[in-house]
């Protein structure tokens, strides 16, 4: 390389580093605004008395924008200092963080000393005598009992040379590791897993006598998902890497200036268990401001296969002919198609509402006849399933085959029957439209009936919209995005969350980096208890 185009790559670095630092800045000042913000409302709040519930949510509001702005600047101030270890020209930034009284003083202390050097680190003498010791404080929990952990360092001085030896400092996910791995996994479990915000984490934390400021919980969250984010592009490509998925959607309300947008949050679903592959479960989502066609093209930009999908016409471009890098196929739901059918079929819903003194609903016979047919399949499916995709294909050909192909006979002579309007005319088009689709089943053991994966991975967005109400930003809810692939991919592989998320924290920064796969949830192993703290 020359001397010129050697220049222009400093000079590159250089400018990347110093906009980095000047993002972090920004991110900080917008931080500091939001909490000034949110300090006013409350003051006018208690000045002047509740006026309505809306004050209330109004603080709600204010609370989860200071927490997303918080966990932005946390980010970007981490990104700006690895900017800056790649330039010496470029100085360096930290966030000036307020003095909060973390380590409440009636917690217990936990004293843990770490073992002391045998030798001088410099000239490798033994006649080592203690100087003193630093005191690392760190806010750490077990089940509904609070403690503060103090890991001490100490100090040896050499004296044959003088030198000071000292055992290094332990690795915290949190800058001064305010916070424990256990105490880190439960905030954010809490957040994404039980969809608990953060202001209400911080009003029961601080019942429980330990008091954490909403902004210091959200710059924690920044935290961890930076140090996650390498797990979260593995899983990443775990679940690209597999030869069928399953893709859904469902709305996310994001705040918006004045009013709540309402964005959206995909998931892409790699489930091999059903045609028994060797590939473990895991979930990927991501997070977009709109519903476009571009967002699956681009999730699905480098991958070919089968994918389950409901009829949304984003995926369209997906399915064509000549795509590169290779063909996706296309498999139809049953599960979606027969829910029409299903509604104009429920004699138990009828029941119901004649015990209740309820107007019934008009049931058809030939929509009881349609699901009598689809709840057919259903049955063979469910003698399959775990079966090789071999095996599969071939009890299909046999006894699936001929039922669909009288099911669709039966359909095309119905609709015939049927003006264009009427809601079976509707369903049934539904159906015959994307006929191919429905059938590739029978084409191809991998391919299952339902898109029940994809939805079971979206089920607890939707129980905890109304918890969490709306995404504070569009950073928001890609955070969101990613911490519920980590935590939906350990639940679908029986791993409890939080335990996993202790023990990752505890371990992701001395693991080695080509062995980080061994994390992953499919993967992880607990690793062994501590072993008990050396007496002071």
């Amino acid at each position: 390389m020359d001397a010129a185009a050697r220049a222009l790559l400093d000079e590159n670095v250089v400018l990347k580093a110093q906009l980095a630092v000047a993002l972090a800045k920004a991110s900080e000042d917008m931080a500091l605004i939001a909490a000034q913000k949110l300090q006013i409302a409350k003051l006018q709040r208690q000045i002047y008395g509740q006026k309505s519930e809306r004050s209330a949510r109004l603080l709600d509001q204010l609370s989860l924008e200071l927490e997303e702005l918080e966990a932005n600047a946390t980010e970007d101030e981490l990104a700006a200092e690895q900017a800056v270890a790649r330039t010496t020209t470029v100085a360096g930034f930290q966030r000036k963080r307020p003095e909060r009284n973390t380590f409440p003083d009636h917690l217990p202390r936990e004293r843990v000393v770490t073992e002391a050097p045998k030798a001088c680190g410099c000239c490798g003498g033994s006649r080592l005598r203690k100087l003193g010791e630093d005191v690392t404080r760190t806010l750490e929990t077990t089940p509904r009992q609070w403690k503060v952990i103090e890991t001490v360092r100490e100090k040896f001085t050499c004296r044959d040379c003088e030198k000071i030896t000292q055992a290094p400092a332990p690795f915290h996910v949190v800058a001064r590791g305010w916070a424990g791995p256990s105490l880190l996994a439960m905030i954010a479990f809490e957040k994404f897993g039980q969809h608990q915000p953060l202001n209400r984490q911080s009003e029961r934390y601080a019942l429980e006598g330990a008091p954490i400021a909403l902004s210091t919980m959200a710059d924690a969250v920044g935290s961890i998902c930076a140090a996650l984010d390498p797990l979260r592009r593995l899983v990443e490509a775990h679940v690209l890497a597999a030869e069928r998925l399953h893709g859904d959607d469902t709305t996310v309300p994001v705040l918006a200036k004045g009013k709540t947008d309402t964005g959206r949050c995909w998931v892409y679903v790699r489930d091999d268990a059903p045609f028994g592959g060797a590939g473990p479960p895991a979930a990927m989502f991501y997070y977009s401001r709109d519903r476009r066609g571009e967002h699956p093209q681009g999730h699905l930009a480098n991958w070919s296969g089968i994918l389950q999908a409901d009829a949304y016409d984003g995926y369209g471009k997906l399915y064509l002919p000549g795509r590169e890098p290779g063909a996706i196929c296309e498999a139809a739901c049953w599960v979606h198609a027969r829910r029409p059918f299903f509604a104009m079929a429920d004699i138990d819903e009828n029941a119901r509402r004649k015990a209740a003194g309820k107007k019934e609903i008009p049931l058809s016979p030939i929509a009881i006849e349609i699901v009598r047919r689809i709840d057919a399949l259903f049955a063979i499916e469910r003698s399959i399933n775990g079966k090789s995709a071999k095996e599969r294909l071939a009890v299909r050909q046999a006894s699936s085959r001929p039922l669909v192909d009288a099911l669709e006979n039966y359909l095309r002579e119905q609709l015939a029957k049927l003006s264009r309007g009427h809601d079976l005319a509707k369903a049934i088009h539904y159906m015959l439209k994307r006929w191919p689709a429905f059938t590739l089943f029978l084409e191809d053991g991998r391919v299952c009936l339902s898109n029940n994966a994809a939805e079971r991975g979206l089920r607890g967005i939707a129980l905890g919209r109304k918890s969490w109400l709306f995404c504070g930003s569009d950073r928001g809810g890609q955070r969101a995005a990613a911490m519920y692939s980590l935590i939906v991919s350990a639940k679908m592989n029986g791993v409890d969350p939080q335990a996993w998320l202790a023990d990752v924290l505890a371990r992701i920064a001395a693991h080695p980096a080509h062995r980080l796969d061994e994390l992953l949830p499919w993967n992880w192993r607990a690793s062994a208890p501590r072993a008990s703290a050396l007496a002071a």
